[in-house]
């Protein structure tokens, strides 16, 4: 049996000796770039190695955050090498887990499971807390990996669009644009990560946060579907183009529609950051009417 979206705590602490299992420590903070790799090495499950969202999830292309985002995804020979590197193959089960709600952990699975075409990764249901909060084993020490005999065949980005394709799609009544981010940025209000404040013209907002119970694990199938079944009021899972503000926690809300058994969600990987650093672009702000009328150029 693998597992593809979500895994307990329970049911990964009796699978922690298992070879062919690869558990990875995705924890971070975006105001404290090195405080994950700092909380790893004192304290981490058993086993797990460790990967930095900046410089294993993502990408350093020239010219960023205008192309790509903050957070744009790697070259798929970079990613391919460090997950070879940890002896991840198409045969191991991956299960990621973080401190931040899942939502890094969720970064990792899309490019796994959406871009890679690797199948059998999971993200931990509540996470670091969850596990600590049940006394299960905890290690400070150093893991060593065997590196994999075969690595990836990346998939065509199937699962993604570009700026130029959202562009072009702005106004379509067939494009359901949800924005991950939380609801006071998704304004334009209090705006600390990216220089200019506001949204993509037509987003619906779905704070990756509300995916989660009060005690950080996800809220349960029927109640994801219903909530997310609102949000599209009458279109598809597939007309769907998720975003916030980098590509991260985007991915937590295409997580939480596939534990809610929809499919087809794709991701906008530069979302906001990559959107508002070309002034050409249209933006909205404040609370969205009806009938967005996007903003003319910045100047």
């Amino acid at each position: 049996m693998s597992f593809t979206d979500l895994i307990s705590c329970t049911t990964l602490s009796t699978h922690l000796q298992d070879a062919d299992w690869v558990v990875i420590d995705c924890r971070h903070d975006l105001t404290d770039p090195e405080r994950g790799r700092r909380e790893y090495a004192e304290s981490h499950i058993p086993g797990a190695h460790f990967l930095h969202l900046d410089q294993d999830l993502a990408g350093h292309p020239e010219g960023m955050p205008a192309r790509g985002g903050r957070h744009p995804l790697p070259q798929p020979r970079a990613f391919a090498a460090r997950m070879q590197g940890l002896g991840i193959s198409q045969r191991n089960q991956v299960i990621a887990y973080d401190a931040q709600g899942g939502m890094v952990a969720a970064r990792l699975w899309w490019m796994l499971r959406h871009w890679a075409g690797h199948t059998a990764v999971a993200v931990l249901d509540g996470g670091w807390q969850a596990w600590t909060a049940a006394g299960l084993a905890r290690s400070s020490a150093g893991v060593a990996a065997t590196p994999a005999s075969e690595s990836f065949s990346f998939q065509t980005l199937q699962h993604s669009v570009d700026a130029t394709w959202l562009l072009q799609q702005l106004g379509s009544p067939t494009l359901c644009l949800i924005d991950a981010r939380a609801p006071d940025r998704f304004r334009g209000q209090n705006e600390t990560l990216d220089p200019v404040g506001g949204r993509i013209p037509g987003a619906r907002n779905r704070f990756f946060r509300d995916n989660l119970q009060a005690d950080g694990r996800f809220k349960p199938a029927p109640q994801l579907r219903s909530e997310f079944l609102a949000l599209l009021d009458g279109l598809s899972p597939d007309q769907s183009v998720h975003q916030c503000g980098s590509g991260v926690s985007a991915c937590h809300n295409i997580l939480a529609m596939e534990v809610a058994g929809m499919s087809g969600m794709r991701l906008y990987p530069g979302s906001w950051s990559e959107w508002c650093a070309d002034a050409s672009r249209p933006i909205a702000s404040g609370e969205p009417a009806a009938l967005e009328i996007p903003k003319p150029p910045r100047t």
